[in-house]
């Protein structure tokens, strides 16, 4: 949600379209206000600078700027008032852009959305969806299905885990339609009814859906903001004998938390000693927003099959790229993994027939070359991370925040168990956010709330100020019986 917001200064939007294509100038400078607009950074109904002014800070030829405006206005992202001077805007209705699914209210124009941890899209992915459309007419001669994936997408994400020190060859990757995708497809191919696995709580969801929809019987590791709770692992193992442990050590949702390569190795040996397959969610892996200089040292720990080769681990392009570029992936252990590709296989085919190819086209031009675009996104996702911790810390001083080194959102701890009571409330004055019974496993968490850094800053600092509202006016009432919330959780 972006209403009406004023102008901008050259300054500031010459500072936004850093690094714009200047082959040529007008268009790549189109481009990227599109960008700007399309994902919020622009809020709607914002006065532009005038052409001169923006030339001016720019750098660039007063014509240069007139004919982005034009093009800029022309698709639809700006309007020309006359003797007033351009502002933004959005082709078409505003509410194309929103899911009834997700915003099931009829209210999308009116409610600050924070329940999906996902982001709009960085710089670049248009430009690769345009490779991938070029380069489409090769594949039309075929029929299309590609149940395991592209050959290329699989050697572009093989050398990405060989870039990490996990030696992987394309055969050992299958390519689904997003990360959600994939645990369906492991779940119905590997998980019999009846079979125990361990889950972490508080948890994604879906993922513990998809287990469930298998006829999986769940046993929960807890998670808390300091991390997991190991001490008793091996006695709940020793007790429940999972076949399969689903495990996020990278960033956990939704907690952020970062399992240690010393824990992933301890995890490994436990897990190993009564049989139990590891299932990895590595979704937020590549979001690491600040420098770790901790007991790993800087950067993110070795990939958790690194200790455990026999593990099954899920990757996603939706976190580190865009929600809309449906892509995730199943990698198979090296050992036995003809075995296992052949049961994902059996199981993939009622499900689908593959990703779609002109998705995997462009996810595989992203792969090419993809730290530019990544890296863009985390400089977004620092900025509006500061701004949502600064907010609640202002705003909201007796809740417990703690920051973590990256992905997507916090995990809040509030003085008194009211999340379900807060989140009515909050919607009703127009912000949504998810509630820590969600994530939980067996009920609970009603202490916490999860709000995603995903929206741009000034929304974020708008949503935190109602939250306060809404929190203030729960805390002095009698807190109400809890209820199930009837929104859907995507990510």
């Amino acid at each position: 949600m972006s209403h009406a917001t004023g102008a901008i200064s050259p300054a500031r939007l010459a500072e936004l379209v850093t690094g714009f294509s200047r082959t040529p100038a007008y268009s790549g400078l189109a481009e990227q206000l599109t960008l700007l607009v399309g994902d919020g950074r622009i809020g709607l109904g914002t006065r532009l600078p005038s052409e001169r002014d923006l030339s001016v800070a720019l750098e660039v030829s007063r014509t240069t700027v007139t004919r982005a405006y034009a093009a800029l206005v022309e698709s639809g992202f700006a309007e020309a008032r006359q003797g007033a001077g351009t502002f933004t805007r959005l082709p078409g209705d505003r509410r194309r852009a929103l899911d009834h699914a997700l915003m099931p209210s009829g209210r999308p124009d009116q409610v600050i959305d924070l329940n999906c941890a996902a982001t709009s899209a960085p710089p670049g992915i248009a430009a690769a969806y345009a490779e991938a459309v070029a380069e489409l007419p090769a594949y039309l001669g075929g029929h299309g299905y590609f149940p395991a994936g592209l050959p290329r997408l699989q050697e572009a994400i093989a050398r990405a885990y060989e870039a990490r020190g996990l030696p992987t060859r394309p055969e050992q990757i299958m390519i689904t339609a997003g990360a959600l995708a994939a645990s369906a497809i492991v779940s119905q191919a590997l998980i019999a009814r009846g079979d125990r696995v361990l889950v972490e709580t508080p948890s994604y969801p879906n993922g513990i859906d998809a287990l469930r929809n298998a006829g999986a019987r769940l046993v929960g590791l807890p998670v808390s903001p300091d991390g997991w709770e190991l001490d008793g692992l091996p006695a709940l193992l020793a007790r429940s004998r999972p076949t399969h442990a689903m495990l996020i050590p990278d960033l956990q949702n939704p907690t952020g938390r970062i399992m240690s390569a010393a824990d992933r190795e301890r995890v490994a040996v436990m897990l190993r000693n009564v049989g139990t397959r590891p299932i990895v969610d590595e979704a937020h892996q590549s979001l690491l927003l600040d420098r770790r200089t901790g007991e790993d040292g800087p950067g993110m720990p070795p990939p958790f099959a690194t200790f455990a080769p026999e593990t099954i681990t899920l990757g996603s392009a939706s976190k580190s790229f865009w929600g809309g570029l449906r892509i995730g992936w199943i990698r198979v252990p090296e050992k036995d993994g003809a075995a296992v590709m052949q049961a994902l296989t059996q199981a993939r085919i009622r499900l689908d027939l593959g990703a779609p190819v002109v998705e995997q086209l462009a996810f595989a031009h992203l792969l090419d070359d993809a730290e530019p675009v990544v890296g863009v996104h985390r400089e977004r996702l620092r900025e509006q991370r500061a701004a949502l911790v600064t907010a609640v810390r202002e705003h909201l001083p007796d809740w417990d925040v703690r920051v973590p080194a990256g992905g997507l959102c916090l995990w809040c701890r509030l003085p008194a168990p009211l999340a379900t009571d807060l989140v009515i409330e909050a919607e009703r004055r127009g912000v949504v956010v998810a509630p820590g019974p969600v994530f939980a496993l067996e009920g609970g968490l009603d202490h916490f709330v999860r709000i995603p850094w995903s929206r741009p800053g000034h929304e974020l600092e708008r949503a935190v100020e109602i939250l306060a509202e809404a929190y203030a006016a729960v805390s002095s009432r009698r807190p109400r019986a809890l209820r199930a919330t009837e929104r859907v959780i995507v990510a």
